[in-house]
């Protein structure tokens, strides 16, 4: 979240892939650094010891949740 907030405000369009067991803390980051309600990807967890067969799903929700935060933006 930290990242995707600190290229946001270089102005390079960002979009931060967390944990559902992280979401609750990512809200308060956004919240913390002025970004209330800041947009980011959701993923199962945990990532760790995961095969691939399971990253491999993970990664195409993650990509397809970041394509969508990316390209509705105004």
């Amino acid at each position: 979240m930290h990242d995707a907030i600190a290229a946001e405000r270089l102005g390079i369009p960002a979009a931060a892939v967390i944990t559902d067991r992280f979401a609750r803390s990512a809200q308060v980051v956004a919240q913390i650094n002025g970004l209330p309600g800041y947009p980011f990807a959701v993923i199962a967890h945990p990532v760790a010891n995961n095969d691939d067969a399971t990253l491999r799903a993970k990664a195409e929700i993650a990509v397809k949740s970041v394509v969508a935060l990316l390209t509705r933006r105004n």
